[in-house]
């Protein structure tokens, strides 16, 4: 494998941000089985391509369609439904994206909120 030179980090949609990798995503494709990656830190919003390495299917097996597992994967964003980071396997170095990056990042009290009694009420009537 070939590394990351500062030439490719630095280029363009090819830009690998330097926070280290954000190891475990789980790229979900369109029409395919998701894929378990190690991504070379956040995609930003004016990337058209998800970069990653360590490419293996959801059981940790080689894809059948890589020959290395460990080369770097250059996924355009029209194949790709969704990208998964769980919040236990991120890099100590990679960071949630900031709010003005234009990625929405979900506030706290959004996810501490409770359920409405009344709306608990109508279902339990119906």
């Amino acid at each position: 494998m070939a590394p990351i030179t500062d030439e490719l980090r630095d280029s363009g949609s090819a830009r690998v941000q330097k926070r280290g990798l954000v190891r475990g995503a789980v790229i979900h494709l369109a029409n395919e089985q998701p894929l378990v990656v190690d991504l070379f830190g956040y995609p930003g919003p004016g990337d058209v391509t998800v970069i990653c390495t360590n490419a293996r299917s959801t059981t940790g097996k080689r894809p059948i369609w890589a020959d290395h597992s460990d080369s770097i994967f250059y996924f355009p964003w029209t194949q790709i439904r969704f990208l998964e980071v769980p919040p236990d396997r991120n890099a100590p170095l990679a960071q949630p994206p900031a709010a003005d990056s234009g990625v929405a990042v979900r506030d706290a009290a959004e996810e501490s909120e409770e359920i409405d009694e009344e709306f608990l009420r109508r279902v339990r009537d119906a």
